[in-house]
């Protein structure tokens, strides 16, 4: 398997196990919906927060939520909206990014809440 499929993967499980430490509950991972997928979305407070997982292994290129580009969310929205009348949930619904830092040393984690907005 290739390695950055296997830091994404990894990225996406400590994404995971910090929203469950948070007080979250995981509703579903890797939510697909036409060409979108949604990383997380997880439930807390009648929110629903759907997560994006950015995971790199240095700033060198920028920071990991820098990578997710007006393309992406706007499928994240739809896909989103889809999960939400599928489920029919009646929940405020925040977008929110994971960004790892993770090397051989260390980890690093940060949870953006409002990332982006409906537009």
């Amino acid at each position: 398997m290739a390695q950055h499929y296997e830091l994404g993967k990894n990225g996406e499980q400590l994404a995971v196990d910090y929203l469950i430490a948070q007080g979250y509950n995981v509703r579903a991972r890797n939510y697909r919906f036409e060409r979108a997928e949604v990383d997380i979305l997880a439930e807390k407070n009648g929110i629903l927060a759907a997560v994006e997982v950015k995971t790199r292994t240095s700033r060198e290129f920028g920071n990991p939520q820098d990578f997710v580009k007006p393309r992406q969310i706007q499928n994240l929205v739809k896909a989103v909206d889809a999960y939400i009348l599928e489920e029919s949930l009646d929940l405020e619904v925040r977008f929110d990014i994971i960004a790892i830092i993770k090397t051989n040393e260390h980890q690093e984690l940060e949870h953006l809440k409002n990332a982006f907005y409906h537009f």
